[in-house]
């Protein structure tokens, strides 16, 4: 490769590193060893990228009551949630989730649900967080 070609995707990889933002997401007690993170960009048609990822999280069915599922949420401020996707646990209780939104500025809410096909959050908030890209 030519000099001219490595410095501009070294560019082009510094200006994309440099639109990505982590934010850390507040663990609320159910499930104390929990812990995640919100990884966010601008994608090509200029929506949020949204990557949730996610550790020491055991398998819904182990909380007390058993759960289905875990759901991640986004909530624009003064709106109601939108389900971003359902939120995957291997067993190495690790799991992550990708999806995209056209707000800049919103909660991320991890909830544990009895069913995988909930139309609002439960009260049972595992993880959550705030973004403000701008």
């Amino acid at each position: 490769m030519t000099r001219t070609r490595l410095a501009l995707i070294a560019l082009l990889l510094a200006t994309a590193l440099a639109w990505a933002r982590e934010d850390k997401l507040t663990n609320t007690g159910v499930a104390p060893a929990a812990k995640g993170t919100v990884i966010t960009s601008t994608d090509s048609n200029g929506n949020t990228a949204v990557e949730v990822k996610v550790e020491h999280l055991a398998n819904p069915q182990s909380l007390k009551p058993a759960k289905e599922a875990y759901l991640v949420w986004i909530q624009p401020s003064g709106q109601s949630p939108q389900l971003l996707g359902a939120l995957r646990v291997g067993d190495d209780l690790k799991g992550s989730v990708k999806g995209s939104t056209p707000f800049t500025n919103f909660d991320v809410i991890i909830t544990a649900e009895d069913q995988l096909k909930a139309d609002m959050p439960s009260s049972t908030i595992i993880l959550k967080g705030n973004v403000a890209r701008k």
